[in-house]
């Protein structure tokens, strides 16, 4: 143990490092100690999961604050799930059990006697979302000055998620906005399990304020991976077979373990899960099967949270990405992977479910695929979701690369949304005050006045804002109506559903309304629709036996990395297999290899399809792809990208001779594109919740300056 380190902390804490039979401080709580005792900066802790950033964070905060006391809350700690809160909630209040120091949660489903209190005597920890922040800064904006006044520290837990939507921009406003009431400006933390991108973080956390953010290099030690992929082939003449195969492999691979299943879609995980319960009542075994995502009730998902971390024996959870973010749920065995993680991210986060204690990380992939069609073109017979994977992989096991950041340089939604959000705070105020409190926000830098201009004139026009006879500026009528709706507070969009009702208990939520009599699955059980109130949004049901389906309109866009893209072509080009393919997904992958090879498309960006039709086959990511289909347009070349978020190819319908095209993309990699010159619809927009109250034209500019990347296209080609 780190003597240094460890005589620095507080006597309470040792005592609970004590208690808790710690052998030693690591590293990187070694390194956290030293920039906050040591320094007055920022600190991103970036380290893998289960590396003990969270006692890094809090360990050497919580003694600066039982030293130097705070006049008022000194530690805001902001999560983006309520349950990675609540998880946080009974370690912190274990911790500081012994020395009266208050750790309160604030968020929607806490109750308001505890709120009260801390709005009393503001002392200690809270925790709490950007959605609860908003809503304190709109409706409780006196108690903000009070809560904030001589707040010390800002945890900011998960920051890669954060940096990577709407969330985040919020965040940073919020946080800014905090400081320009209280004048004062807390030190920020960062905890990640997945960045490679330590510089862009590191500006991102310091957004909005003048400090510089250290980020310690710990070595981290080379845990050991246990990985497996295998292909289960699904053929129409023995269709129900193989599917049978599939699951009952599904079932083996989880049988006795603590075990989570992920899967890309709701509807994947409802099926899976009830397939397993099926197979484990016909071998008359116990029912250890639970779902877990976004449309199941906050009961039902913290139940099955409990379970996982308290139960001793085998339990298996099938997911989205709900489970894929830093709740503690206990150790696990497996994590089993259904089709391919998004991103090199989402394959390290979940894979670092596992792997605690010392055990070795273990993650197994399953690829159910139906057979492609003899007669459709070469492109539509591969399976780019399982070469996906394998590039996933060995990029990380090969480089230890993780997908940089997205931008959102020109995230005008947000600035809607905190327009509105301040002047519900603040009533009538004047355009230059508007501008000078919203505009001059870090991460506002890139757009212009005359764009914000361009905004609230528009604003005025539809009537969310409005002119006094003083000249000031009000909230208008149809801006009353979005501000005083409870979903205002959150920036992302939430889909319309209706709550799914057995008697009184809440199951989760769908988003159509089955009629009634029909069987539908949701939180891993079957149910039959009873009575339909579409006027309370309520779906009344029981319980019944059997198999179903469900389907949810929640599309994950994840736009694909350049260097994903190059990766597979490398995978398709290369003769190797890799040790953790089964032997199926062995045969899979060469027959996809002889494919390609035949086809020449990993030789040449471009191949003949039809006698008038060529595809170009450019392994660029969604961004670069996307330019390079508005900068052939401009060339003459009408085409459409194909393959979705992995873009696979563009399809040209063209006379044209193979060399002359050849010479065209040449051109293009050479030339000086203005891509704002690119005939792009007027009505092309990057999706936002609050898009419908911004000018197509910003909209145009924001899908131009962030969805379009030449650079990378030029660079790639």
């Amino acid at each position: 143990m780190s003597k240094n380190a460890f005589e620095r902390l507080s006597p309470f804490i040792q005592e609970y490092i004590y208690r808790n039979k710690w052998t030693e401080i690591r590293d990187i709580q070694v390194a956290a100690c030293e920039v906050i005792f040591d320094s007055d900066s920022n600190l991103l802790l970036a380290s893998g999961t289960a590396s003990g950033k969270t006692e890094a964070a809090f360990l050497p905060i919580l003694t600066e604050l039982y030293e130097k006391p705070s006049a008022s809350i000194g530690v805001l700690y902001i999560s983006p799930l309520k349950a990675l809160i609540n998880d946080q909630f009974y370690r912190l209040t274990e911790l500081l059990q012994d020395v009266g120091m208050p750790v309160t949660k604030w968020h929607g489903d806490v109750d308001q006697n505890a709120k009260n209190k801390i709005m009393r005597s503001p002392q200690g920890v809270l925790q709490t979302t950007p959605e609860s922040l908003e809503a304190m800064l709109m409706r409780r904006t006196p108690a903000v000055l009070s809560l904030f006044s001589d707040l010390k520290f800002i945890i900011i837990d998960e920051v890669h998620y954060f940096m990577d939507n709407d969330r985040g921009v919020q965040l940073l406003c919020i946080l800014e906005r905090i400081q320009n009431l209280t004048r004062n400006v807390p030190r920020r933390v960062g905890l990640s399990a997945t960045l490679s991108d330590y510089s862009s973080a590191e500006s991102w956390l310091n957004s909005g304020t003048t400090r510089t953010c250290m980020t310690p290099k710990v070595s981290s030690k080379n845990r050991s991976l246990r990985l497996s992929m295998q292909h289960f082939p699904i053929t129409d003449k023995e269709k129900d077979s193989d599917i049978t195969v599939y699951y009952k492999y599904l079932y083996d691979i989880t049988l006795g373990k603590r075990c989570i299943i992920f899967a890309n879609s709701k509807s994947n995980v409802e099926n899976i899960i009830s397939r397993l319960k099926q197979i484990a009542e016909t071998n008359h075994l116990k029912d250890i099967y639970h779902v877990h995502h976004g449309s199941i009730s906050a009961s039902l998902r913290e139940y099955t949270e409990r379970k996982m971390k308290e139960s001793d024996g085998a339990i298996v959870t099938g997911a989205t990405l709900t489970l894929e973010l830093g709740i503690d749920i206990g150790a696990l065995e497996r994590i089993v992977q259904t089709g391919s993680p998004f991103s090199v991210s989402s394959f390290v986060q979940r894979l670092g479910r596992t792997g605690r204690r010392g055990n070795p990380s273990e993650m197994w992939f399953a690829f159910a695929e139906e057979d492609s069609n003899s007669d459709r073109e070469f492109y539509k017979k591969i399976n780019w979701d399982f070469i996906k994977c394998i590039a996933l992989i060995q990029l990380y096991l090969e480089e230890r690369w993780i997908e940089p950041v997205s931008k959102n340089s020109l995230p005008y939604g947000i600035l809607y949304h905190q327009t509105m959000s301040y002047m519900a705070s603040m009533g009538e105020v004047s355009l230059p005050q508007i501008a000078q409190n919203n505009l001059t926000l870090g991460v506002f830098k890139n757009i212009s006045k005359d764009d914000y201009k361009l905004l609230l004139r528009h604003l005025i026009k539809i009537e969310q804002l409005e002119l006094s006879e003083r000249n000031g500026v009000l909230v208008g009528v149809e801006g009353e109506k979005e501000i005083n709706n409870y979903e205002f507070f959150a920036v992302f969009e939430a889909l319309f559903e209706y709550a799914v009702k057995n008697a009184s208990e809440e199951i989760g939520t769908i988003q159509q309304p089955y009629p009634v009599g029909t069987r539908f699955g949701l939180a891993g059980r079957t149910w039959e629709v009873l009575e339909i109130n579409k006027k309370s949004q309520e779906i009344f049901v029981k319980s019944v036996k059997g198999l179903s389906t469900n389907m949810w309109l929640t599309p994950v866009s994840c736009p694909l990395h350049t260097k994903v893209m190059k990766k597979m072509r490398d995978i398709l080009l290369s003769d190797e297999e890799y040790r953790y393919l089964g032997d199926k997904a062995i045969i899979r992958l060469q027959e996809i290899r002889q494919i390609t090879t035949t086809a020449r498309i990993t030789e040449t960006p471009i191949v003949k399809l039809t006698e008038n039709m060529y595809g170009v086959f450019p392994w660029l990511g969604t961004k670069a792809m996307v330019a390079l289909s508005y900068a052939l347009e401009q060339q003459g070349y009408p085409n459409a990208v194909w393959g979705g978020v992995t873009t696979i190819c563009l399809l040209l319908h063209t006379e044209t001779p193979f060399s002359e095209l050849t010479d065209v993309l040449k051109k293009i990699q050479s030339a000086d594109i203005d891509k704002y010159k690119f005939n792009v619809p007027d009505d092309a927009q990057i999706s936002g919740k609050y898009n419908k109250f911004i000018p197509n034209e910003l909209l145009r500019k924001q899908y131009i300056e962030d969805y379009i990347d030449v650079d990378d296209m030029q660079s790639g080609l």
